[in-house]
């Protein structure tokens, strides 16, 4: 009786399909999509997802000027900044974040959604935020990301 031998598949850069998806951000909620967001760019949502390999997709967020936060959070949420010197603390709710740069809260939510490590510095390029509607990435065909 001969042993059975299974190897499993290991992805890499060479085998690796790097998909073009679009999300349209109006009356989602901010932290439920970007887990879902944070997935796709990852690489979770396919079969040959390796943990230590950038299998993940390109993703484009659209409208992210209109997403919500549940509750209070758009009063009470607290966003700092630090620059390095003795006070150069700076403090920002979610609202005053928003009506200045709505693209910053997908980002930064996004990004602390993914791994600290060379690998989610890499994974995170791979996030493109636009607070209208058009963006340049039409000649990629993106594909519609339904949630």
């Amino acid at each position: 009786m001969t042993k059975l031998h299974f190897t499993t598949k290991h992805a890499n850069a060479a085998t690796v399909q790097h998909d073009w998806y679009v999300v349209d951000g109006t009356n989602q909620t901010v932290g439920r999509m970007c887990a879902k967001i944070a997935a796709v760019l990852r690489g979770k949502n396919k079969a040959y997802y390796t943990p230590h390999v950038d299998c993940g997709d390109y993703v484009i967020v659209t409208n992210c000027d209109k997403v919500v936060f549940t509750g209070n959070k758009l009063d009470e949420k607290i966003y700092d900044t630090f620059s390095g010197y003795p006070g150069g603390r700076k403090e920002e709710t979610a609202r005053s974040l928003m009506r200045r740069r709505p693209e910053a809260v997908i980002e930064r939510a996004v990004k602390g959604m993914l791994p600290k490590n060379r690998l989610g510095r890499k994974i995170v390029k791979k996030l493109f935020v636009y607070a209208s509607a058009e963006h340049p990435h039409l000649a990629q065909q993106p594909k519609e990301l339904k949630f």
